[in-house]
């Protein structure tokens, strides 16, 4: 009995070696692939277009283009991980840190972008929304009893009607289609209210706890405004920016989009930290109706003039608790007075602290307001949540026995509080047995990218993260399964 217990000791450390010398020889191959990215972006930076990076981050209409070195596909902007990646901050990913990949906070304060003159602007349509009759006919107290089942609370002036069903919103036939075969059965409170005034042209501000439909509370009326607008000409810029605190983040949004835009001739790239700057830059020179971004790939773009936001009529602030608290507010400044004044922006935070609220008075014109359940901070009561205080020498051992009690087949997600201790968690839970990949900020684009997909496929049940996956990725890791379980470890 003892011979067969060391024997399997034995194979346990040799297989543990060996996924050691994989993971080595992995990180090697990526390191290789991003020097031979780095000479070819530096190449095309400097005008020779050349075919060796991959192809686009974007998605065009029955143009769905993949990553030839990758093989990652459109969404996820052919990205180098953590090489130069410019000043990466909103997940700029590799040896920058925390935020950003390559550059400090301190560069992207210093950069100065040109002054805009906004005299003689051509005026732009922006409200499109028609009442559905079967809404109009809706008492004042059918709309009361309906906000107040849906937990909805508004605030402004000329307040619309909330819509009911899909159809009353009046979005385009495709949008409709694609939504039914999504399988959709009703708008979720934040939809049903944010529509109406969101396609009414002005300015919103809308509080909605994670993973509630923010997004395509703003999609769908994005690609009704684009396509009411004027079309791209050679030079211009994006027609609706949205900007994200990481890409992360922003990628989902890009998903989620090209569910719907796939559909219409509106063709949108996403940009941001820690992926090849050649492909981004093609996209953007080519013209793309919708930006997806984080502000420190953004602003890099503006600098070298890739790009500009004279043409921005639709701005998108999603998350924008998460970029406040992530230091983003001189980036969001910079990249806002670039922006006509009589824009449409749309405001969306899952928490409403003060900082939030005067960033949004300074940047909102009689704007609505939509408040799903409450605006004050408190826990999600669809989770149950359960706080244990130990001594840190006891945490792992509790972890352990949490897993052996939980591990029935479910996801679970671990959240560490620092990237070292989400690193040697994950090495000693996989030396136990336990079937663990990591995620966090030093990961370049290429891991993060694998680790998340083997975990949404189940082949690692076990994801260790650090907040990078805070916001956003943990709202779509909830709504995978039913069965989905979070720890948090403060190590």
């Amino acid at each position: 009995m003892e011979m067969e217990v060391v024997l399997c000791l034995r194979r346990l450390r040799v297989e543990e070696v060996l996924l050691q010398l994989v993971e080595v020889i992995l990180r090697l191959s990526l390191l290789l692939v991003d020097s031979v990215l780095d000479e070819a972006v530096e190449e095309e930076e400097e005008g020779e277009w050349g075919s060796v990076v991959g192809r686009g981050s974007s998605f065009y209409t029955g143009d769905r283009r993949n990553d030839d070195v990758r093989g990652r596909g459109w969404n996820s902007g052919s990205g180098r991980g953590g090489g130069r990646g410019g000043r990466g901050y909103g997940g700029g990913g590799g040896r920058g840190g925390r935020h950003g990949g390559g550059g400090s906070r301190g560069e992207l304060d210093n950069i100065s972008l040109p002054r805009q003159d906004f005299g003689n602007l051509v005026p732009f349509e922006k409200n499109f929304y028609l009442e559905n009759p079967s809404i109009r006919a809706m008492s004042e107290h059918e709309v009361v009893m309906y906000r107040t089942r849906r937990e909805i609370t508004v605030e402004g002036h000329d307040v619309p009607k909330p819509i009911r069903l899909f159809h009353e919103a009046n979005f385009p036939d495709y949008c409709l289609q694609v939504i039914a075969k999504l399988g959709f059965v009703e708008p979720t409170p934040i939809q049903a209210q944010g529509w109406p005034m969101a396609l009414k042209g002005r300015d919103l501000i809308g509080i909605a706890e994670t993973g509630s439909g923010k997004t395509l509370a703003y999609m769908l009326p994005a690609f009704v405004h684009v396509a009411a607008q004027p079309r791209l000409e050679q030079g211009d810029g994006p027609i609706v920016l949205v900007l994200a605190p990481t890409r992360e983040l922003a990628v989902q949004i890009q998903e989620e989009g090209f569910k719907f835009g796939s559909h219409a001739n509106i063709r949108s790239t996403c940009i941001y930290g820690g992926a090849p700057k050649g492909p981004q830059i093609r996209d953007l020179r080519r013209g793309v109706e919708i930006v997806i971004a984080t502000p420190g790939r953004l602003i890099d773009m503006l600098e070298a003039q890739h790009t500009n936001l004279r043409r921005v009529t639709y701005l998108v602030l999603d998350e924008a608790d998460r970029m406040l608290d992530m230091g983003f507010e001189p980036q969001i400044r910079k990249i806002i007075s670039q922006i006509r004044p009589d824009r449409q922006t749309l405001y969306w935070s899952a928490t409403w602290p003060r900082e939030v609220e005067i960033l949004a008075r300074q940047f909102l014109h009689n704007a609505y307001k939509v408040i799903i359940g409450s605006s004050d901070l408190k826990a999600n009561q669809s989770i149950n949540q359960v706080v244990e205080v130990v001594m840190d020498m006891e945490k792992y051992n509790r972890l352990i026995k949490l897993l052996k009690e939980v591990m029935d087949g479910s996801r679970i997600l671990i959240f560490m509080e620092t990237k070292k201790g989400c690193d040697q968690v994950t090495r000693q839970l996989r030396m136990d047995g336990w079937p663990a990949l990591s995620i966090h900020g030093d990961k370049n684009q290429a891991e993060r990218d694998w680790v998340l997909a083997e975990f949404k496929s189940g082949r690692s049940a076990i994801m260790t993260a650090t907040d990078v996956a805070a916001r956003g990725l943990g709202r779509i890791f909830m709504c995978w399964s039913p069965r989905s379980i979070c720890f948090c470890l403060e190590i």
